[in-house]
């Protein structure tokens, strides 16, 4: 390597290395602001969704029932704080009276908090890892609305934590058939049957719903015979 570049990539590599270091101590207090005010606010489900999800499309209005109603039965509810399927569910939140969490980062579509957010359970983040830990820590089950990549790697991460046994099995619910059918079928038959990248069981680790009360019943029954217990 040539000398003056040589020079040039250990002096950046080093400055790295210290910026680094004082990085650890900001991270470390996202993780101490979450766990103390999530810690407060009890049961939660995470209700993730696509941010362009506008008013009156029928996800939408679906995220507004579905939250209301884990809402009236004393669950609190998380979201990315943001727009679209977010708003919907942190305003079926809001609208029952119910705790409405808003853990929120700068991204592209998601500039501001959306305003049925409870002002004293608005997190901010800088670190997408830390926010991600949040959402699993406190949550007492997961819904998935139809959403893109953002809602896809949420969806993933969870089933592979539950998979791995790296956090407590909980309910797990994916909103409209018509949505999801396409990726379970081929999960099915070409993850499992055809290369076996996952086991039968594996694919049992959720229920697909259609409407509110499906998904309502399905939690309270579930935790009729089981703790509310932090997921680690």
């Amino acid at each position: 390597m040539n000398e003056f570049l040589k020079k040039i990539k250990i002096r950046d590599w080093g400055e790295t290395r210290a910026h680094s270091s004082w990085q650890i101590f900001k991270i470390m207090a996202e993780f101490v602001e979450g766990f103390e005010n999530l810690n407060r606010i009890g049961p939660c489900i995470s209700i993730f969704g696509s941010a362009r999800t506008r008013p009156g499309d029928k996800y939408y209005e679906l995220a507004v029932r579905i939250a209301k109603r884990l809402a009236e039965e004393g669950f609190g509810i998380i979201t990315g704080g943001g727009p679209g399927a977010m708003e919907a569910a942190n305003k079926g939140a809001y609208l029952a009276g119910g705790k409405s969490v808003g853990l929120n980062i700068d991204l592209p579509h998601e500039q501001e908090p959306n305003p049925y957010v409870d002002k004293d359970k608005l997190l901010k983040f800088d670190y997408f890892f830390v926010r991600k830990v949040m959402f699993v820590k406190y949550a007492q089950g997961f819904v998935m609305m139809p959403g893109g990549f953002g809602t896809m790697d949420e969806c993933f991460e969870v089933l592979t934590l539950m998979q791995t046994r790296k956090i407590t099995p909980v309910p797990v619910v994916l909103v409209g058939h018509e949505y999801w059918d396409g990726l379970l079928q081929w999960m099915k038959h070409t993850m499992c049957e055809q290369y076996h990248h996952v086991q039968p069981e594996d694919l049992q680790m959720w229920r697909v719903f259609d409407h509110e009360d499906e998904v309502a019943e399905y939690f309270i029954q579930y935790y009729a015979e089981h703790r509310l217990t932090p997921n680690f």
